[in-house]
């Protein structure tokens, strides 16, 4: 099973609905936009990598799970990872970028609605997104995240290393993920002091840690016998990103993964926010739906709004 499976009355109302419409055209507009053309991360065969191995699964397939309706697209195999830019009309520019990684268990990708559609959603708020397909299925003999956290590491760099070119603040670069993204991106954030991988030229002497980090249903920070003790490899220290975190409370992934990781977060005093819902599931994504979890975006923009990663700090939505 894939992990993923599983007073204001009236005003508030209308901008609930009119907010779902509108996300709604966001991500039926991904499907009119060209894909921009994709980046290989290695010069070569990559870290621990056998020469031979399978090519990447480009067109993936339907999955029979659906969300709001719909099936999900899912590529089974990357051996070659890949990063892709989505720019954000020039008049939205605010100079921000995100890294997404989607989330399927270090087994898959759900590559649409965890990572293009993602990107629609943060090109929509004006931020640049940058879609990276890690390695999958998990590499036999090692760590699920081992070799995901030297894609991710290596992604970092690259984007520093072309932030003028691709109009980016480096100071500005955060990173979302989903489910197992969502544990990418924290294993990333706990392992950025230095390269888990030999250096390869000038992109790996910036660094790879984000400057912000939005974790979307997260995996695999606490394990199963243990819900409110992190994992090592994704210790929490003052040197931790600020963090926005959500969650739905039936989730089987177990909600846990936010409240014990926000707990060690204050006692770093890290700044975070923290939603947790009483319903959603597993999986939800941004597809709208009558389920209050798939609000999260409209709070995700407000924390980055808030705390000036879009722009001046605590300005409010225009």
């Amino acid at each position: 099973m894939i992990d993923w499976a599983s007073g204001w009355a009236f005003a508030r109302g209308m901008n609930r609905y009119v907010g779902r419409w509108v996300l709604a055209g966001v991500l039926g507009a991904v499907c009119l936009n060209a894909e921009p053309l994709p980046m290989k991360l290695w010069n070569g065969t990559a870290p621990g990598e056998k020469p031979g191995a399978p090519a990447n699964d480009e067109k993936g397939k339907k999955s029979d799970y659906n969300v709001a309706g719909r099936p999900i697209l899912i590529l089974s195999s990357i051996s070659d990872p890949t990063l892709a830019v989505y720019k954000p009309a020039p008049e939205k520019d605010t100079g921000a970028a995100v890294v997404v990684f989607p989330g399927g268990g270090y087994y898959i990708l759900a590559i649409d609605h965890e990572g293009t559609e993602a990107c629609a959603w943060l090109n929509s708020i004006g931020v640049t997104a940058v879609l990276v397909k890690y390695r999958v299925p998990r590499r036999e003999g090692r760590a699920p995240y081992a070799a995901p956290l030297e894609d991710a590491q290596r992604a970092f760099g690259i984007v520093r290393s072309h932030a003028t070119e691709w109009g980016i603040d480096p100071k500005r670069v955060g990173v979302m993920g989903f489910s197992a993204g969502g544990n990418l991106c924290a294993v990333l954030s706990a392992n950025s002091a230095s390269r888990t991988y030999p250096r390869v030229d000038s992109a790996d002497d910036l660094s790879c840690r984000p400057d912000f980090q939005i974790l979307v249903y997260p995996a695999y920070l606490v394990p199963d016998n243990d819900l409110y003790t992190l994992a090592p490899e994704v210790a929490v220290t003052a040197a931790t990103p600020p963090t926005f975190m959500v969650m739905a409370e039936d989730d089987g992934i177990h909600v846990e993964n936010i409240l014990a990781y926000g707990i060690a977060l204050k006692k770093a005093a890290v700044p975070f926010e923290l939603h947790a819902y009483p319903s959603g599931g597993h999986g939800f994504g941004l597809r709208p739906t009558g389920n209050p979890a798939t609000s999260w975006s409209s709070r995700a923009e407000e924390w980055l709004r808030y705390n000036g990663f879009l722009g001046a700090k605590g300005a409010s939505k225009s």
